[in-house]
């Protein structure tokens, strides 16, 4: 997260759709962050696409005209059924230009995107910042709900997200969709593996 990659995809319709190129963008219905209709940046750009809730209602979209091109944003919420949507695309010599994450906030592969990495003709592993020192992050970790709060209400509540059970890294659904509010950058130093953190900002020797 926080690398780009929604602005390099962005970069690569805009360059097709100036040469003519008859592109189809895709964006996952569940991240509503901004306007659906759209894909949109962390840093405010955005370009028009169609938002889908399945591979089946994305293969659907791509046989309904003759496209040159199909970008898909957000590729992990398609989930592992995806690879072989794009290899069916691909065989019938549609180029696929696919933009999501490869690990998991709890630092595990994230499918499709790593099967789908092996097999691409060209991979761009994009890196953020890391928000304690600076270097690349490859990793990114979720914020507790607690984290904005202070004092006993903010303990009490950081107990409770403690005893209660969290989704699965890897499960489809909305709680995963958020930016700078629920999730930080990190590397491999400052990425506490397999569980949220408590706060944003930290020091160098945390």
């Amino acid at each position: 997260m926080f690398s780009g990659k929604s602005e390099e995809l962005m970069r690569r319709v805009r360059r097709a759709t100036i040469a003519g190129i008859t592109v189809l963008v895709v964006s996952h219905s569940l991240d509503t962050r901004s306007s659906i209709s759209t894909i949109t940046s962390h840093i405010g750009a955005n370009i028009p696409a169609v938002p889908l809730s399945d591979v089946e209602s994305l293969a659907e979209a791509a046989r309904s005209a003759d496209y040159d091109l199909v970008a898909i944003d957000e590729a992990q919420f398609f989930g592992p059924g995806l690879i072989p949507a794009v290899d069916e695309l691909l065989h019938r010599g549609v180029d696929v230009i696919v933009e999501g994450l490869c690990v998991t906030f709890d630092g595990e592969p994230f499918e499709p995107l790593p099967s789908l990495m092996a097999v691409a003709e060209e991979v761009l592993r994009l890196t953020a910042v890391c928000t304690i020192c600076g270097r690349d992050a490859v990793f990114h970790q979720r914020l507790r709900d607690s984290e904005s709060g202070s004092g006993a209400a903010a303990a009490a509540k950081a107990a409770s997200d403690e005893d209660s059970p969290s989704p699965a890294a890897t499960a489809i659904d909305a709680s995963h969709v958020g930016g700078l509010d629920a999730y930080v950058a990190r590397c491999r130093e400052h990425f506490s593996r397999g569980r949220s953190t408590m706060s944003a900002v930290s020091s160098s020797q945390a």
